[in-house]
């Protein structure tokens, strides 16, 4: 997504139409629900939400096999012949496909995007994305994922293309004419009042207790050094200062991992200065209201930080499915009642 972002910043895109192909389709999808302002329309050709396969362990074997396999003449016969039967049967399409698959993404990086794309899970981020929405989907094993992927979009549109193959949006020549069609129909949408956005907290462990031990101007002088060892990581991180309650920052992002790290950098930073903070990261739809950010999300976000112990970056199950594939690791901290909010809540420590 921030690859998306920097291109159209560099040609100076104010508002772009994001077509989205199989997992392509989540990247597009979180742009345009954190960017809604600069983002007309999006079109998703066989969008998944979900990998309900993703934990079984014939998927975790596959999954294992297509790193030894990848790029082999035999292992693309295999793929092609699921996923794209029309062009199975020509010779020469199936050494194009493999020639390829070898030159799109070494056998690492191929293991690494499918587990990615198999690990990340939309299902809480899909209502946020409030731009006119193409869903294109042909008669196969991925119909009911694109359909279950529509209706999770406000006001989205579901659309059959020809060709039965499950991959290949090119096989539809259609395709072109028909994202014209639909975003021609399609006013551009009014200024968002609500966004994506993920949200992190911090709170210093213990500070009355610090605070009566050290006395007033020490403990002052404490808090400053700690305020800008957080807003030089906030900065570094991309980070948005919102809002500073005392010793505590709230702060926003436009991506969940740098959330995450930016929290990890503040926690080992004030060790050295003698401090313990808590962290806690959440990622929801937020509204705007004269550029403070409010709503549930919020909320949410806050007690998922109450909840963290001291020196712990702790996050909903939200942000644990946004970062798949970033090397992020985690440790179930159970499921949890928060303060105000309904139903329970799992959360997870970073770093396990």
């Amino acid at each position: 997504m921030d690859d998306v972002r920097a291109v159209l910043d560099a040609v100076g895109s104010s508002g772009a139409v994001l077509l989205g192909s199989l997992d392509g389709c989540s990247m597009a999808a979180l742009y345009a629900a954190t960017y809604p302002e600069r983002t007309r329309a999006i079109a998703l050709f066989h969008p998944i939400t979900n990998f309900p396969q993703s934990e079984t362990e014939t998927f975790r074997a596959e999954l294992a096999a297509l790193r030894e396999r990848w790029g082999t003449q035999e292992y693309c016969d295999e793929l092609l012949s699921w996923n794209a039967p029309s062009l199975y049967e020509s010779e020469q399409e199936r050494l194009w496909f493999a020639n390829w698959l070898r030159v799109g993404a070494s056998p690492a990086v191929a293991h690494a995007m499918n587990r990615a794309w198999s690990e990340t899970d939309l299902i809480d981020v899909l209502p946020a994305v409030r731009v006119p929405t193409l869903v294109l989907y042909r008669k196969c094993y991925y119909e009911p994922f694109a359909l279950d992927f529509a209706k999770r979009i406000p006001s989205a549109l579901a659309m059959r293309i020809s060709c039965p193959d499950p991959w290949g949006i090119f096989l539809s020549p259609e395709v072109p004419d028909e994202i014209d069609r639909f975003v021609a129909g399609e006013s551009a949408p009014d200024v968002p009042d609500t966004v994506l956005a993920t949200l992190l907290f911090t709170d210093i462990v213990a500070s009355t207790e610090r605070a009566a031990a050290l006395g007033d101007r020490a403990w002052r002088e404490l808090l400053d050094r700690h305020h800008a060892l957080v807003r030089r990581e906030l900065t570094r991180f991309r980070g948005e200062e919102k809002d500073t309650a005392g010793d505590g920052f709230f702060a926003t992002f436009d991506g969940p991992a740098r959330a995450i790290r930016c929290a990890q950098s503040v926690v080992d930073g004030v060790r050295d200065i003698g401090l313990d903070v808590r962290a806690g990261v959440h990622t929801g739809e937020c509204e705007i209201h004269e550029g403070k950010v409010a709503g549930i999300a919020v909320s949410i976000g806050a007690r998922v930080a109450a909840q963290a112990r001291p020196g712990e970056v702790l996050v909903s199950q939200t942000v644990k499915d946004l970062v798949a594939g970033s090397g992020l690791e985690f440790g179930e901290r159970g499921e949890h009642e928060l303060k105000g909010v309904s139903g329970t809540w799992g959360l997870y420590s970073v770093g396990g």
